[in-house]
């Protein structure tokens, strides 16, 4: 089965877009008193995963409605080819590519849907409802949220408004373009069976065998 995986820009201070849906501050040109990168680290050679490298594993996308309607409102070739595309909405989709459906369920249920799209690869979940939703279900496998060096003060948050405390584990740094930092994440998660096993092996305690597995009465 094909992992749940997320592919986001963040601005420093956890925002995915501005007030009124903005983007633009993505690829906005920078005066020259402000670069985004100096020092070492300007010099540095980006090595993060591209965005070609990352939708090269995906088979299918899970999409928020207020994202779908923000690239659709681009214009222009539309960016995700011929991947299927889920958009958790419960409103119309008018003048959707022919790869695009509307579903309306629980996050579980969406990405279950999404899977079998998917076919056995992996699931790109996008937009910040649903990566939190997503988030709060443990059901991502892996982030990859590349940090622009800006300061927005507000908008739209990536993980603010979850509703649990989450440990993530950082599993690789790269420099992604003119000096974004590129974090891929993965939501930690307890083991299976933490009771300790004794020495010999054999179950962690004696148990009656008509007792309930332990977690289960």
């Amino acid at each position: 089965m094909g992992r749940v995986r997320v592919y986001i820009a963040s601005s420093l201070d956890g925002f995915i877009a501005g007030p009124h849906d903005d983007i633009a501050w993505l690829e906005a040109p920078r005066p020259a008193w402000a670069p985004m990168a100096a020092g070492p680290w300007a010099d540095a050679e980006p090595d993060a995963l591209g965005f070609e490298g990352f939708m090269a594993d995906v088979g299918a996308m899970l999409m928020g409605r207020r994202t779908y309607d923000v690239v659709s409102a681009m214009g222009g070739e539309w960016p995700y080819g011929n991947t299927p595309i889920l958009v958790a909405t419960g409103r119309p989709l008018p003048d959707a590519p022919a790869t695009v459906t509307g579903a309306s369920a629980p996050i579980a249920n969406l990405l279950d849907e999404a899977r079998t799209l998917a076919a056995g690869r992996d699931v790109y979940l996008d937009g910040g409802s649903v990566i939190r939703q997503a988030l709060d279900a443990d059901l991502i496998d892996e982030l990859t949220v590349t940090l622009h060096p800006t300061v927005l003060g507000s908008g739209h948050p990536l993980f603010a408004g979850v509703e649990h405390r989450r440990h993530i584990t950082v599993t690789d740094v790269r420099r992604y373009g003119d000096g974004m930092v590129q974090l891929t994440l993965t939501p930690a998660r307890p083991p299976r069976d933490a009771s300790p096993v004794p020495e010999g092996g054999g179950p962690a305690r004696d148990q009656d065998p008509g007792e309930p597995p332990l977690g289960l009465a």
